[in-house]
């Protein structure tokens, strides 16, 4: 049904009126946002907000202006998160690549899981976040001489089994 200034009111009003401007929308949409799934979301979105309105919004002397309006603010709005989003990676710390491990490496892992659990603490503690022995002893809570045995001990049997793995 039309009423009598010429606006639509039933729900087939509505669908006319949807079909009439939502491609022209759309593509003003999508030329603004550069992207045609987002500006169909919003056109969509904006469409949505006035059928659910609809009483309100058929009487407005140009309902599409309306649907434009919303659907542009939905855009900008979108934009303005994306742009924040942007900014808020650009402060994040880079992701730190790390290489893939070589086949030494994977024999040191191997060998080292092998090694009691002192003498794989002491190495990994000295050679790889390269503590002096006294650090060591300290957050082993063991007496320096101990830690100086493990780290011994630890070597010799970590050069036996990885010059094992060279022979196979």
């Amino acid at each position: 049904m039309i009423t009598t200034a010429g606006k639509p009111t039933t729900t087939a009003d509505f669908a006319a009126f949807y079909h009439a401007d939502y491609g022209r929308l759309t593509a003003q949409l999508y030329a603004y946002l550069g992207d045609a799934a987002e500006a169909e979301d919003v056109v969509q979105e904006a469409y949505l907000r006035a059928w659910q309105r609809w009483k309100t919004v058929s009487s407005y002397a140009d309902p599409v202006a309306w649907v434009r309006r919303v659907a542009w603010n939905l855009a900008t709005s979108r934009l303005r998160r994306v742009a924040v989003a942007a900014r808020s990676l650009r402060t994040q710390r880079p992701v730190t690549v790390v290489e893939a491990l070589g086949p030494e490496r994977v024999a040191l892992v191997a060998a080292l899981r092998q090694l009691p659990d002192r003498e794989r603490q002491a190495l990994v503690l000295h050679y790889i976040a390269d503590l002096p022995v006294d650090e060591i002893a300290e957050i082993l809570g063991a007496p320096r001489g101990s830690v100086a045995s493990w780290m011994s001990r630890g070597r010799a049997r970590l050069a036996d089994q990885l010059q094992g793995s060279d022979r196979t």
